[in-house]
């Protein structure tokens, strides 16, 4: 990390970071959609995977209005996170546990992200990129919202049914 320099070094490796996770996301999402069986959780999975292709498409508009070329550099936060969810849906047998399991590591990769927009956010108010700014601003009310779906989903059904 000796690249990073200043306070526009530091935030244009957080935006490779979350671009590297968002991608990663698209690959996991799928698969956790296959995996779960309660319906409101699929529905949610699925209604989130389309909204990170707009989070990915935000943060190519974003790296455009820098006039940087968008790309991804490893995070091993999101990496440990879609791990260790991976390993736990493999040894879980009950479907009702599964989708317990299932919205808990979902939840792990939505505070994750709300983290990392939620700096950026401030980061740019902070350099005057506005129009970064707002693209990320539009991305943490949605990544909010769905780990405000993932509380509920879980402790209306999933928790109780497990």
């Amino acid at each position: 990390m000796a690249h990073i320099k200043s306070l526009h070094d530091l935030f244009l490796h957080t935006m490779q970071d979350i671009y590297y996770a968002e991608k990663q996301i698209e690959k996991a999402l799928p698969k956790m959609i296959d995996k779960a069986s309660n319906e409101m959780l699929r529905d949610g999975f699925t209604s989130h995977l389309e909204e990170t292709h707009g989070h990915v498409e935000r943060l190519e508009e974003a790296f455009r209005a820098l006039g940087e070329e968008p790309k991804g550099v490893e995070c091993e936060a999101i990496n440990g996170i879609i791990e260790e969810a991976e390993q736990i849906a493999e040894e879980v047998e009950d479907k009702d546990v599964l989708d317990a399991a299932l919205a808990a590591a979902a939840q792990a990769v939505e505070h994750y992200e709300i983290a990392r927009y939620g700096t950026l956010v401030a980061w740019a108010r902070e350099m005057g990129h506005d129009q970064c700014a707002s693209l990320f601003e539009e991305t943490l009310g949605e990544e909010k919202a769905a780990d405000e779906k993932l509380t509920s989903v879980a402790e209306s059904r999933l928790n109780k049914a497990a």
